[in-house]
């Protein structure tokens, strides 16, 4: 496909936005069951095994240290997608993505974790399914980034498709959280007690014969780490298999169309969390019965490389089961009697993850991956309370700092990102050599360039707004609804200004001319530019100094930030102080994730700090929420860590 051709209905279908052309009436509200849309005898249940946090590392997909006999077993049975792609490299905005049918980015939902609201229209897939006769059951984890009271029938670590009326269809969830990454982390001992001690000795992997991807320092905790996690895998696959039991002994095997996949990429440092395969790779597997073998892209056993994303599975299971696929879904079925058209694309985005601000975007076809990183001036690993806890982050920390990092694995660890990456997944399955800035690859890098750019716009991507700008810019409707506005959300111009991030010093001129725009969002892009600058921004410390009054408070802070660190901190810390005060949490957070990146400069506004603390808390000292609440508290502690030093 040429990138000069690519018009908007070429680039919907080629993309795979382009939703079913079968009208859909009544999007309001949930459809009642017509007597053409009721369920008949011939209508499949459908099972989702789902468990977390893990790439293609089965035996299945030929990794030969896997042991997995019962997802081999299914695979034998089932057509395996080798190229299947998470729309996010953590749980909650692809979660949101896989209910709805909507990307995260174009539901407000990008964020780990938050709280948006949905707009009317827009439904969780379950409740066609439920509308038109289907049983539906969540066991048991949504995590959708909002609330979803209609979606289940029953949402519970005890919900079953066995609690069903006699002879009722089914769609339920059984989602296996034993290969989360916190899993890995504590003793020997107690890893042996809760899920080694549960595998056969001939299940359990020896540390001595894992084989390490070439970004990962050889010692022998880490060794000991991916053991653990191949341990983990082996006993999730027991309970794929208890579950696929169950489903024998009901004598339901035969109706039932089953899906095995992930949520991500693996819980390790370099893959939940970043855009590479190794953040939004997952396994799939999709067994189709007998009677429904007619359904299936493939005879069973075989696989098939067509590129499947998250947002293809809402759509695609309304298909399965005969009804119509709303047009506001962004995705397109790859399974059914009318399968959409096979994609080019697959789209990922990272954005924040708990108390960490990131805005990188990504676009794959079958052989190269294009990243765009708009917050380059931050390193890959920045400093994170969650993740900062586990084991294996603080080893490899341990080894960075001894200085006996080799080749690749000392890239992860460098102060910034590239502006943009390039990797040829073919040739180059690790995604270690950019070829972003080689000639040969310019066509490449164009094409994909110019692909993501259009999937931005076409979608309406509201990462482009930092957190508390969307909140505030949606506050009477949804960040789906406000971003469809052109004079609410100009996104040409404010991507426009986010491009300029990281190109440099000649770009400085241009930034301060846009720190007096009229769309706090573009100002927004302007401050974070000249904060990417360092010292080189100094000549625009006027301009800086009189965003101050901004009153968008992420230009705010921002700018004041950006002062601080050039030593201008008497009137940039009150700013920021005062940001602490503010009674929206996602306003506090940036001003508290800022104050943390100024290190001991901040330490006269240490007691405002602890006041902030303590206004996350209730008053038996939990959290107030298990989000932002939390995720400021977190910042605070590092900022207060920094005063300590």
């Amino acid at each position: 496909m040429k990138a000069s051709n690519l018009g908007r209905r070429h680039f919907l279908k080629a993309a795979g936005l382009f939703a079913s052309a079968l009208s859909f009436s009544g999007c309001t509200n949930p459809p009642s069951a017509s007597e053409s849309e009721k369920p008949s005898a011939d209508r499949p249940n459908i099972l989702w095994i789902t468990c977390e946090d893990i790439n293609p590392r089965l035996g299945c997909y030929g990794d030969t240290c896997a042991i997995t006999p019962n997802l081999d077993k299914l695979a034998a049975r089932a057509v395996r997608y080798t190229r299947a792609f998470a729309t996010a490299p953590v749980c909650a905005p692809s979660r949101s993505c896989l209910i709805t049918g909507v990307y995260a980015t174009s539901l407000g939902s990008q964020h780990l974790r938050s709280s948006v609201k949905l707009p009317p229209r827009i439904k969780c897939f379950p409740e066609y399914l439920r509308a038109a006769g289907y049983y539906c059951s969540n066991n048991y984890k949504e995590d959708y980034n909002f609330t979803a009271p209609n979606a289940w029938n029953e949402s519970s670590p005890r919900a079953h498709w066995r609690k069903r009326a006699p002879g009722q269809p089914f769609f339920s969830v059984f989602n296996f959280t034993s290969t989360h990454q916190g899993q890995i982390n504590g003793s020997d001992e107690e890893f042996f007690a809760k899920y080694r001690s549960k595998l056969e000795p001939r299940e359990r992997h020896d540390p001595a014969g894992i084989t390490l991807p070439p970004y990962y320092p050889d010692t022998p905790f880490v060794r000991n780490i991916w053991a653990r996690y191949y341990d983990l895998i082996t006993f999730m696959d027991k309970q794929v298999g208890d579950l696929l039991g169950q489903l024998q002994a009901d004598g339901l095997a035969d109706n039932t169309i089953v899906f095995f996949f992930a949520d991500h990429g693996l819980g390790l440092p370099r893959f939940k969390r970043t855009l590479y395969d190794s953040g939004l790779h997952v396994p799939l597997l999709v067994r189709f019965p007998d009677k429904y073998r007619h359904l299936a892209p493939a005879r069973a056993g075989r696989s098939t490389d067509r590129l499947v994303s998250f947002v293809d599975f809402a759509p695609t299971v309304l298909s399965l089961v005969g009804l119509p696929v709303p047009p506001y879904m962004q995705g397109s079925a790859f399974l059914g009697p009318r399968p959409g058209r096979p994609r080019e694309y697959i789209f990922g985005a990272a954005s924040r993850v708990d108390e960490v601000y990131e805005m990188s975007r990504s676009v794959r076809d079958k052989r190269y991956k294009y990243i765009r990183n708009y917050m380059p001036h931050l390193p890959y690993i920045q400093p994170s309370e969650y993740p900062d806890r586990a084991e294996i982050m603080q080893e490899l920390r341990r080894v960075a700092a001894g200085g006996r990092l080799t080749g690749p694995q000392k890239s992860w660890w460098l102060p910034a990102k590239p502006v943009e990456e390039l990797y040829d997944t073919q040739t180059d399955p690790h995604e270690i050599d950019n070829l972003a800035d080689a000639p040969k690859h310019n066509r490449t890098l164009r094409r994909l360039r110019k692909v993501l750019r259009q999937w931005i716009v076409e979608t309406r991507d509201t990462g482009l707004l930092p957190e508390a700008e969307m909140h505030i810019r949606s506050a009477e409707s949804t960040p789906y609804e406000m971003a469809k506005k052109p004079e609410r959300y100009p996104i040409q111009r404010i991507l426009a200004a986010a491009d300029l991030v990281g190109k440099g010093r000649a770009e400085l001129p241009e930034l301060i001319k846009l720190l007096a725009d009229g769309d706090g969002a573009v100002r927004y892009w302007a401050a974070l530019g000249l904060a990417a600058l360092e010292k080189e921004a100094a000549p625009a410390t006027e301009a800086l100094e009189e965003s101050l009054k901004d009153e968008h408070p992420d230009v705010r802070f921002v700018a004041a930030a950006t002062l601080c660190k050039l030593g201008a901190c008497e009137d940039a810390l009150p700013v920021l102080a005062k940001g602490l005060q503010d009674p929206r949490e996602t306003v506090v957070l940036r001003a508290a994730r800022e104050i943390q990146g100024i290190g001991p400069k901040a330490c006269p506004i240490a007691l405002q700090m602890r006041k902030a603390q303590a206004r996350c808390r209730n008053a038996d000292g939990a959290y107030k929420n298990n989000n932002h609440a939390a995720f400021i508290d977190w910042a605070l502690k590092y900022a207060l860590a920094n005063c300590a030093q």
